[in-house]
């Protein structure tokens, strides 16, 4: 079956998303920190830092998103309670990001970050059914 290449792919997809991000907003921010800008009386500075921890944690993010399809790729079991939240999340995140990307840049931004969600979404539906279901004696009722 394809899913454990799709979910290598996406790991590698989110890793170089999380390098690319980070280095963006260092960018932001040294041209934030050089051209002295203000925003509504805020320091240089201020904004210049702001935009370098907020492009490390974006970065931590994804490189924690990344982990898990890449422990299913690697391992061919599927992420865990937290690691499926986490990509849900992730993929919640591409989502609206690919619908900001349409609007302010473009279709081929908005098309790169449809392809991330649907390998987000292909990895959590392949491995969907790795979860074994709960034996139920007969006439005994299941636990909800």
């Amino acid at each position: 079956m394809a899913r454990r290449p799709v979910a290598l792919v996406a790991a590698i997809v989110l890793v170089l998303e999380a390098f690319g991000i980070a280095f963006v907003n260092l960018i932001l921010g040294k041209v934030a920190d050089n051209q002295n800008m203000s925003l509504a009386g805020l320091r240089p500075s201020a904004i210049s830092t702001g935009s370098w921890i907020a492009g490390g944690l974006f970065g931590v993010y994804l490189l924690l998103c990344a982990f898990f399809p890449l422990r299913a790729g690697i391992t061919d079991h599927g992420p865990g309670r937290f690691g499926r939240i986490l990509l849900i999340t992730c993929a919640v995140v591409h989502g609206v990001l690919g619908a900001l990307t349409l609007g302010l840049v473009g279709w081929p931004a908005f098309a790169a970050m449809i392809v991330v969600l649907g390998l987000i979404v292909l990895t959590l539906v392949a491995y969907d059914g790795d979860h074994p279901e709960p034996v139920v004696a007969e006439g005994t009722p299941a636990a909800v």
